[in-house]
């Protein structure tokens, strides 16, 4: 039996460590990985559900409690916790994760933690692999918490089963900028912390804003929740479920759609690098006659720019 195969099979057994091997070579692209997703057996039937909404709505301490309660249930649950990297040092915090620490002894809980680096959205580049690597583990749920970035968190859609989207009551504003985005691709809407000032009010407007846009035989839920008193948390797991038995998902075919994209565009973008960019266009844009544009077109035309500096890409 391959190395590779040996692997499949423990994980299929459920073996944690094996899991976080597996996680690690596909996510670092090391020898294997390729022959790992094409091999792997995906369960399509565990539900990935993804968690969004804007910074300081209460995600983590959300999650935290779901896991409570299904571990409870002695249900197994996998989590991929999402943290932006820095543009700069290239560095992440990973405070999600800490958010989480009650479960790290929790033989029913699994927790990845996943640096965007560089990704634009709300998503690592290789959540979408990794979250097929996890649903050929015997899970019964796994949930993925994206960073928060508001609109952009579109992306979450072409991976998740079902979308949740937490808002507070002091979303007002952020919700007329999500409007167009974030807001029509939640199945289900949680008001964290309703025991604030406006909720009443807040939660009531969210009613009538979903309720003129279904456009489905999904009847789109607005659940009151106050996170860090467990209070909501079996509402939103009840909603989870129901969505999750409804049958065929209606947007099956765009979530394929989204992730093929991405995993194209991964592909294809497989070999550049922001930090060889970054050195390039150091020397560059001390030219007087600059330009990006131009720029961009030649590394796009020849696939490198210089012949002192390293090659860079063959395609952007």
């Amino acid at each position: 039996m391959s190395a590779v195969k040996t692997l499949l099979h423990q994980l299929k057994q459920g073996d944690k460590k094996t899991l976080a091997r597996v996680i690690s070579i596909v996510e670092n692209e090391l020898d294997g990985y390729e022959e790992i997703l094409t091999s792997v057996l995906i369960n399509q039937s565990i539900p990935v559900i993804g968690i969004t909404g804007p910074p300081g709505a209460g995600k983590s301490t959300l999650i935290s409690a779901i896991i409570k309660k299904l571990s409870s249930e002695n249900k197994s649950v996998g989590v991929i916790a999402i943290d932006p990297t820095s543009p700069f040092n290239y560095g992440s915090l990973l405070g999600d994760r800490l958010r989480m620490a009650e479960h790290f002894t929790n033989e029913n809980v699994f927790i990845r933690s996943l640096a965007t680096r560089g990704s634009l959205g709300g998503l690592s580049a290789k959540t979408i692999e990794i979250a097929d690597v996890m649903r050929s583990f015997p899970f019964d749920y796994i949930f993925v918490e994206t960073v928060g970035v508001g609109q952009s968190e579109v992306e979450v859609v072409g991976l998740a089963d079902t979308t949740v989207l937490v808002l507070v009551p002091e979303s007002g504003d952020e919700v007329q900028a999500m409007k167009s985005g974030v807001m029509e691709i939640a199945d289900v809407f949680v008001i964290n912390k309703a025991d604030r000032d406006g909720a009443h009010t807040f939660i009531k407007n969210i009613i009538q804003l979903v309720h003129s846009k279904e456009a489905s035989d999904w009847h789109i839920p607005v659940i009151k929740a106050i996170a860090t008193k467990g209070e909501g948390v079996d509402e939103v797991i009840d909603a989870i479920n129901k969505h999750n038995t409804m049958g065929v998902n209606s947007k099956r075919p765009y979530l394929l759609a989204e992730k093929a994209f991405r995993l194209i565009q991964n592909l294809r973008l497989k070999d550049v690098s922001k930090q060889t960019l970054q050195q390039q266009l150091e020397t560059e844009m001390k030219k007087t006659d600059f330009n990006l544009y131009r720029f961009v077109r030649d590394i796009n035309r020849k696939g490198f720019i210089s012949a002192e500096k390293k090659k860079i890409y063959k395609s952007i």
